[in-house]
């Protein structure tokens, strides 16, 4: 057609317009940049220590604390969220009254929370 210029294709795959070219980067990485490569996961190792592991572990380490302490007459509440009294401490269940005459045997670990005195009888 005449005004109009002839326009051919490149020659080759006609795939190349959908896959970027691949080009070698310079050999050989200075010894800062690897440094710098781990050290996003150093922080984010940092921060999930200080965020998760830390208090976890303090956690457990009080519970541990106050299970080994409990005596009889302490209020306590299990798990369960059963309130009660301890009115029997061996050294893995407890005996927990929950009512008058009423009495279950638990595992000491299972006792959640060590209430303050008075707690059980105004409940």
């Amino acid at each position: 057609m005449p005004g109009y210029a002839h326009h051919t294709a490149p020659r080759g795959n006609s795939m190349d317009l959908l896959i970027s070219s691949a080009y070698a980067q310079a050999a050989g990485s200075s010894p800062q940049s690897t440094l710098m490569q781990f050290l996003p996961i150093v922080v984010l190792f940092v921060a999930f220590y200080f965020l998760l592991i830390r208090p976890q572990t303090k956690k457990a380490k009080e519970h541990r604390d106050m299970v080994a302490k409990l005596a009889v007459g302490d209020e306590v509440v299990t798990s369960g969220g059963i309130l009660g009294r301890v009115t029997e401490a061996g050294e893995t269940f407890v005996t927990v009254e929950v009512a008058k005459d009423v009495s279950i045997k638990v595992q000491r670990f299972q006792v959640s929370q060590l209430m303050p005195k008075g707690t059980f009888k105004s409940a």
